[in-house]
């Protein structure tokens, strides 16, 4: 039985890269909020769509609201600064070289509690996070709650609560 593997971009799956510091996995720029860059650096397109890999710098405090993936397990490792997580009911703090891993179909949320932070983070499997963040990169602030609501269920996520409070 041949293994089949669906690449619409033609990239070639069998073969490594690397992503520099302060690049971005196709050269693209995203920022979130209009100061907060957000980096692809493993692309869905990379593994058929199993994995993507995020590189997310915060240049101001708080965090998305309290959502929900139906379908994607996250990870995030901190590399700078302090976090606090929220998973269902339980609150974590996080700091330089913690990981916490998020399961799907649990509410979640967090707050970069520090005027800088960086993290990476990982969707699996990759979904339509990609396209998520491009979206509200294009934006030219933040969007309203009620435009929040619609981007993440356009891209298969729920928003069950507000921000967390800190």
């Amino acid at each position: 039985m041949q293994n089949v593997i669906n690449n619409p971009a033609n990239i070639d799956l069998k073969k490594g890269f690397v992503v520099k510091t302060n690049e971005s996995r196709f050269s693209e720029t995203t920022k979130i909020g209009g100061v907060n860059p957000n980096d692809i650096k493993i692309s869905s397109k990379d593994t058929s769509g199993n994995l993507s890999m995020f590189e997310y710098q915060g240049n101001e405090k708080g965090g998305p609201p309290l959502h929900v993936h139906p379908y994607q397990d996250e990870v995030f490792y901190i590399l700078e600064g302090d976090y606090l997580f929220q998973i269902g009911t339980e609150k974590f703090s996080l700091k330089q070289g913690d990981t916490i891993f998020l399961p799907r179909q649990i509410p979640h949320t967090f707050a970069q509690l520090s005027e800088k932070g960086k993290m990476v983070f990982f969707f699996n499997p990759a979904g339509k996070m990609e396209d998520f963040f491009r979206t509200l990169g294009n934006l030219p602030g933040p969007p309203t709650p009620e435009e929040g609501a619609q981007i993440f269920e356009a891209h298969e996520m729920i928003v069950v609560g507000p921000p967390l409070e800190y």
